[in-house]
């Protein structure tokens, strides 16, 4: 399984005054929680932080959080960002069990060439970026491939439709991701239509 490590201190900061003046110094604050766990405030390098989610797993990397009052096994579930600037401003790392499934949100990759929908003078929407699905912390794939090459005007690629890596199973089948809707030349010629009759 493919972790990563990451150090972090067990403080409990109270106060607006000292959780600004920990973000000013290049700290994250933020909480280990988890099934059967104490609660523990920790506080976390904001750099070595985006390095330890840089890779190709993003947010569903595992990492191993190590911690004055001892080392976790989590995933880092909840960030908060600053409405303005977009920096991460607390994280909530959930411990998991290594040996269970975790439920994750995975990005999909839209490939293929919709041929008959372009040629319809149709556009191909795509509805949904992700998929939910319930996984082994090392099956965790990075991404899932929806093909749309057979995509037909009105058809509609649902999560079930997927074929998905062995070991992922998704978290609600009838999600729709992929379908299609009328371009502009579509939408005229139908106006044209509607107008005559």
């Amino acid at each position: 399984m493919s972790q990563v490590t990451l150090s972090a201190l067990s403080e409990r900061v109270q106060g607006s005054r000292n959780v600004r003046r920990l973000r000013i110094a290049g700290s994250i604050p933020g909480v280990v929680y988890g099934q059967g766990v104490t609660p523990v405030p920790v506080s976390v390098d904001a750099k070595e932080f985006r390095s330890s989610v840089a890779g190709e797993l993003g947010l569903n990397t595992v990492i191993n959080l190590e911690t004055p009052a001892g080392k976790f096994t989590c995933m880092a579930r909840e960030i908060q960002r600053h409405p303005v600037r977009g920096t991460v401003q607390h994280i909530d790392f959930q411990v998991i069990d290594t040996k269970a499934g975790v439920k994750v949100e995975v990005p999909i990759h839209v490939v293929g060439d919709a041929v008959e929908v372009r040629h319809a003078d149709y556009e191909v929407n795509q509805m949904a970026f992700s998929v939910v699905v319930n996984a082994m912390p090392d099956k965790i794939p990075s991404f899932i491939t929806v093909d749309i090459s057979d995509l037909k005007v009105g058809d509609t690629i649902r999560v079930g439709d997927l074929t998905l890596p062995e070991g992922v199973v998704a978290h609600d089948a009838t999600v729709g991701l992929v379908g299609t809707r009328a371009g502009r030349a579509a939408k005229t010629a139908g106006n044209a239509t509607t107008a005559a009759g």
